[in-house]
């Protein structure tokens, strides 16, 4: 799950925004399987949602990462080098990002999203606790191109790319994006980056089903949402939400299960469904740390350091750009 996707609902004007949604939409269900965009989680009520997962005993990563942060702060502080520049990919909530700049001498933050508004908010208030930083938000998708400020163009580069959000791509997405940001910091740059780890299949089997539904009322959200903002006609009880690891493919998978023979209307579009038929609507990839080496190696990065958690739940990577 993708913190950082939920800025990606408040980027547009709400004709353009529901244009695309409409059109994702109507192709991804087109599809055979049907899928559905994860980004599409992230309204107000699945930020909301995502917000309360993240706290759920079962879900791991986000107090696991944030242990790591604050527990190697200082191993960290020590490979940072002078006056550097913090590049934030798709910036999330600032609770990793605090640890960072709390503990390391950095002289400029640049956080990159692609929600201007989000954005604004983000730095003012780390303008107010860091007053002696310069803060230079970037409005853009982290996942494409982009320039750097002229203010941090002479200050060596580190990237921070937290939260697992790596998993969320696909293999060779997830290599287009490392090379794409090593073109964007530039040769001799550092990367800070959160990745999963594979584990016993129970503990992630119960992180994506969680007790308390609340994972499965995320997933469903995007059935309300479609109904909601597109007119759709979803029997919300005549879906379920299902998460599954994959073995063969290192990756949880969360689907939205048919429970019936049924037909959902969108904008004129008739889509049928066959009890147990699937909607796929995100992936998860879990690494090992030697596959997660060869994918930054053949991205162009080198890894100086891995940090890991007692339990080798979770793993925090210092990368060098080649």
């Amino acid at each position: 799950m993708n913190v950082h996707a939920a800025a990606l609902a408040k980027a547009y004007p709400s004709d353009e925004a529901t244009s695309a949604f409409a059109g994702d939409v109507i192709g991804d269900l087109a599809r055979h399987p049907k899928r559905l965009s994860p980004k599409y989680f992230y309204d107000a009520t699945g930020s909301e949602l995502f917000e309360q997962i993240t706290v759920l005993p079962e879900y791991y990563p986000t107090r696991t990462e944030l242990g790591i942060l604050r527990d190697r702060s200082g191993e960290i502080a020590a490979i940072i080098p002078e006056g550097a520049a913090l590049v934030e990919f798709g910036a999330g909530a600032t609770t990793k990002v605090r640890l960072l700049l709390e503990h390391c001498d950095f002289a400029a933050y640049v956080p990159v999203d692609i929600s201007g508004d989000f954005l604004k908010a983000q730095a003012d208030g780390l303008r107010k606790d860091f007053p002696g930083l310069g803060i230079y938000p970037v409005a853009a998708d982290f996942t494409t191109p982009f320039a750097l400020p002229e203010a941090v163009a002479a200050m060596p580069k580190v990237g921070f790319f937290p939260g697992s959000t790596l998993g969320n791509f696909e293999p060779n997405e997830a290599a287009a994006f490392l090379r794409s940001a090593r073109k964007i910091l530039g040769h001799g740059a550092q990367m800070i980056i959160g990745v999963d780890l594979e584990k016993d299949e129970r503990v992630l089997y119960d992180a994506y089903n969680d007790a308390a539904g609340v994972t499965a009322r995320f997933n469903m959200n995007v059935l309300v949402r479609i109904n909601r903002e597109l007119g759709g006609n979803f029997d919300l009880s005549g879906f379920t939400h299902r998460s599954i690891y994959n073995r063969d493919r290192h990756r949880i998978e969360m689907h939205l299960i048919s429970r019936k023979a049924q037909t959902v209307r969108i904008l004129g579009n008739t889509f049928a469904f066959r009890p147990g038929e699937s909607i796929h609507t995100e992936n998860s990839y879990k690494y090992s740390l030697e596959r997660f080496t060869a994918l930054a190696r053949n991205a162009g990065w080198t890894v100086r350091e891995s940090w890991t958690d007692a339990n080798t739940m979770f793993s925090v990577h210092a990368l060098v750009a080649d």
